[in-house]
């Protein structure tokens, strides 16, 4: 009977997107985990299939090591006003969480008790900074990153773990376009892969681009996108497979349902991108690589693609904000309303 069914599917995938799906390849199924709270979680680090951290508006931080049976709210005291855009965690007991907004409002915490301890590592006190996200290279190295100041995106390094941060000089970035932005809707406007390559996206200009870096960070070069770009509108999210193969995401926020041009493909590390012959329809805030799988989600849904980007279908019509695999394939998604889910 799964087989028959598993045939079904790959029938009807065939038929909506035009491309060969493979029988194995049925639609994934995101598997609700009670929260208890309302904010709305847009950072996410999936460590494993049982350990996955969150955060979020309210001062919001999440920690479940059951599989989503049961959540805790771990966030650091006294943090109820901030909203916590992005965190990456390391496993069970250590994590780093970044708060989003201009002058002190943004700020960096870090645990190595799964929670019940924070240290505050990082305040920002530059009034036209707002820090959208961060990534880590491994245990240790990691970026941050904030919009413009004086023409250039500011990025912090720090290479203990995010105990201490250090600003990257300014002349390593190529100038921002005149009302160039990141968006911090998921925690993936940044994103690493390797040991040095570092990507982040970018809109609000005359074109929307991904900033590359081979040295973790120390310097950049910058590649315009097919994506459409207005102030609501850019890459949102990047996803890479290795250091050649990646996706841009996005789209317009304030039209969410609107089929812009907002994916991207590349093959080359960044050098070059490319639209696909069947993207996703509408904005998408988020994006993870599942193996040989991607999967997209946004405010009106979720996708899939089983080739790498170039055709998708939809699975799930629930609004999330961001996803993430671990290496070995758990993957969970969050979002608005202390929605979270794992892949079932």
């Amino acid at each position: 009977m799964r087989k028959i069914r598993l045939t079904v599917l790959a029938a009807l995938l065939l038929a909506s997107t035009g491309a060969p799906v493979a029988v194995a390849d049925a639609l994934p199924n995101w598997q609700p985990t009670p929260t208890g709270v309302t904010a709305q979680l847009r950072g996410l680090d999936a460590v494993s299939a049982r350990v996955a951290w969150a955060s979020g508006s309210k001062g919001t931080v999440l920690r479940t090591a059951d599989g989503g049976a049961s959540w805790q709210q771990v966030a650091p005291p006294g943090t109820a006003a901030l909203d916590f855009r992005d965190i990456e965690a390391f496993d069970d007991r250590r994590a780093v969480v970044m708060s989003a907004g201009t002058g002190t409002a943004a700020k960096i915490y870090r645990t190595d008790d799964g929670g019940a301890s924070w240290r505050l590592s990082f305040e920002n006190t530059d009034e036209r900074a707002f820090y959208d996200c961060i990534s880590f290279f491994d245990h240790h190295r990691g970026l941050a990153m904030s919009d413009p100041v004086d023409g250039r995106f500011r990025i912090l390094s720090t290479e203990d773990g995010g105990r201490n941060w250090a600003e990257v000089p300014p002349e390593g970035l190529p100038p921002a376009l005149p009302g160039e932005a990141g968006f911090a809707a998921s925690g993936q406007c940044l994103t690493t892969e390797g040991p040095r390559d570092a990507w982040f996206g970018s809109g609000g200009g005359a074109t929307a681009r991904v900033f590359h870096s081979r040295d973790a960070g120390r310097t950049w070069t910058v590649t315009d996108t097919p994506l459409f770009s207005s102030p609501s509108a850019g890459v949102f999210a990047l996803g890479f497979r290795d250091r050649l193969r990646g996706l841009a995401i996005g789209g317009d926020y304030a039209n969410e349902a609107e089929p812009v041009p907002a994916l991207a493909l590349t093959r080359d590390g960044g050098r070059s991108w490319e639209r696909p012959p069947a993207p996703p329809v509408g904005y998408r805030s988020g994006v993870a690589w599942r193996h040989h799988t991607v999967l997209a989600v946004g405010p009106t849904g979720s996708d899939v693609s089983f080739d790498g980007g170039a055709h998708w279908t939809s699975f799930d019509s629930g609004s999330f904000d961001s996803v993430d695999c671990n290496a070995r394939g758990a993957c969970w998604a969050s979002g608005a309303a202390g929605r979270v889910a794992k892949l079932a």
